[in-house]
């Protein structure tokens, strides 16, 4: 096995160096960095990432907690940090924090027991108040995914999740709907708040009423989405179209619309939330509001490498914008 002596002699420079360039230092000039890696490259040298950690005080790994694994939508995001972070020769070490209070906070523990030099979070159960004292310890800095904490907005990326709930109600209303139901989140969370006061909003500028016969609280996993449709339908109150504040809430209404013979959009019409990759493969495909998660978790992972590892050329976005995603499961019923 090569040596880092070895490949200083073969690209005639220092060991020094050759360490600057390992430890992505920009204090090296491009046209000895090539040497040094191309040096590197000829001897198949393999740096020892315990002695990098040593010599660094750096152990080049991002800690990552989201609240579950399964589903399309942690996937994304996580697909996106892993990448990100990867080109950078960083990798990450995740665990879930399973929506509850005590495993988010043995989550961070394991993650900051395993050396990470940072963290990225998305918690459900945490305080604002864990968040700041946890801001306050000396192990990790970390960056928060779509939740604002007062005091630390300097490392909350956040989705507009009001304007989104607005959009979505906004589309339905525009094409004559007036009876709509609504299946959200939980409420205890805020996006899922967020999302219902703009859908409210849109309502309220229409003109149209909010029924509460017609709203259902889910979970934001398909389940709850196949009961509020059940709900909506069992009680007979007429109405035209569901909103459901995710994509995979929206599946499960979809999933039960078909169970009743119930045409999409000619009978019922379903919008969604999220734009999940598998939205467009319904049939028809699911109008929903496209939330930028990929990007969101592009921009926690830049906002790591800038503020820990001092990449400093990099721009980073705290704010992002829904947008509406127009496809084929709502009906244009024209003015009423």
């Amino acid at each position: 096995m090569s040596t880092i002596y070895e490949v200083s002699k073969l690209a005639g420079v220092s060991s020094a160096t050759v360490s600057r360039v390992l430890n992505g230092s920009d204090k090296v000039r491009p046209k000895t960095r090539e040497k040094v890696l191309a040096a590197m490259r000829e001897l198949d040298y393999r740096p020892n990432s315990m002695a990098q950690s040593l010599a660094t005080n750096r152990s080049n790994c991002v800690g990552v907690i989201v609240p579950v694994f399964y589903g399309p939508f942690y996937g994304e995001t996580l697909g996106a940090i892993e990448s990100e972070l990867r080109a950078a020769g960083k990798h990450v070490i995740i665990t879930t924090g399973e929506r509850s209070l005590a495993s988010e906070r043995a989550g961070i523990e394991f993650l900051l027991s395993r050396g990470c030099d940072a963290l990225i979070v998305r918690l459900d159960s945490m305080t604002d108040q864990e968040l700041l004292e946890l801001a306050g310890r000396e192990e990790a800095p970390f960056v928060v995914l779509d939740r604002r904490v007062p005091g630390l907005e300097n490392r909350c990326l956040l989705l507009d999740n009001e304007l989104g709930g607005y959009q979505a109600a906004r589309f339905v209303l525009e094409r004559g709907h007036r009876r709509i139901a609504y299946i959200s989140g939980p409420m205890w969370k805020d996006d899922a708040t967020a999302r219902l006061n703009g859908h409210r909003r849109a309502l309220q500028e229409f003109g149209a009423p909010f029924d509460e016969a017609l709203l259902h609280e889910g979970n934001f996993e398909e389940d709850s989405g196949s009961a509020g449709m059940k709900r909506f339908l069992d009680t007979g109150r007429p109405f035209t179209a569901v909103i459901c504040a995710n994509d995979e809430m929206a599946a499960g209404a979809f999933g039960v619309a078909r169970e009743r013979n119930l045409s999409v959009p000619d009978e019922i019409s379903i919008m969604g939330f999220d734009n999940v990759f598998f939205s467009r493969y319904f049939r028809p495909q699911l109008s929903t509001v496209n939330n930028p998660i990929r990007d969101m978790g592009r921009m926690a992972a830049r906002w790591i490498l800038k503020e820990v590892y001092g990449q400093e050329d990099l721009e980073i976005q705290f704010h992002f914008e829904p947008e509406l995603v127009e496809r084929n499961s709502v009906a244009d019923l024209g003015s009423e």
